[in-house]
């Protein structure tokens, strides 16, 4: 079974890594997200779960304005080929959340360590950072620098890169 909310809030307490979440009505795209702007401050995000050829698994954690360069990244990324969106049954299998809840803290649910995760420096720039706690029905805000700490306690050392179009 994948980690619950209160689970990730479980395991980010034992971290000693300090949170705060807001409950709101269920968010499925940024458009949507954007309704809280005033409420939630810190950075927001996109994130693409990605695959490439051979089946290996990405999940881009980008600023949500940020035009991810679906082409050029495979390559800095060590990506087999090109890259594409992982279905709905693959995300929930690997990353234990659905379609619009898609959130780096699903790698409390990646124990064979499957997925890397790409993060985008200017979001970590802003030091307070949103994400969804594995629903889309809450919003937690969590500092940049926790973030990282908590992808490396579970065995995610993320990859800081721009994954921007250059254009």
């Amino acid at each position: 079974m994948p980690a619950t909310p209160q689970d990730l809030f479980a395991a980010l307490e034992k971290a000693g890594i300090p949170v705060t979440t807001q409950e709101h009505a269920p968010l499925f795209t940024v458009e949507d997200s954007k309704a809280l702007r005033g409420t939630i401050a810190g950075g927001h995000s996109k994130n693409l779960f990605l695959k490439d050829k051979d089946g290996r698994l990405f999940l881009v954690v980008a600023e949500e304005e940020a035009r991810v360069d679906l082409k050029g990244l495979p390559a800095r990324i060590g990506a087999k080929g090109r890259v594409s969106f992982g279905s709905a049954d693959l995300l929930e299998e690997v990353w234990g959340v659905r379609p619009g809840a898609v959130t780096p803290f699903g790698a409390i649910n990646d124990t064979d360590l499957r997925v890397t995760i790409i993060l985008d420096p200017q979001l970590l720039a802003h030091g307070a950072v949103n994400f969804h706690p594995l629903v889309n029905t809450m919003t937690t805000t969590i500092q940049a620098e926790d973030l990282l700490r908590f992808l490396h306690a579970t065995g995610h050392a993320p990859l800081i890169l721009d994954p921007r179009d250059p254009a």
